[in-house]
């Protein structure tokens, strides 16, 4: 591809030993900053990696701590 003139006076203004303009853009020049409109797999693995699976099939929590302290007392 052929360069532009803008880069060309780049260039010739770095040879010269000026300031190159690339050096002023932002960070956020090079950043992707489209929004996702859904999350991809690993997104949607990570959320539930540190959640408690809730098992309504064992008895331990709450209630069976209060039915157990009530029948003590």
């Amino acid at each position: 591809m052929a360069k532009s003139a803008a880069r060309k006076q780049r260039e010739k203004l770095a040879r010269e030993g000026k300031r190159n303009p690339d050096l002023n853009r932002s960070i956020f020049a090079f950043a992707d900053m489209r929004q996702r409109t859904t999350k991809t797999r690993a997104e949607k693995l990570n959320q539930q990696k540190h959640k408690r699976s809730l098992s309504y099939q064992s008895d331990d929590g709450l209630f069976y701590l209060r039915a157990k302290l009530a029948a003590i007392v």
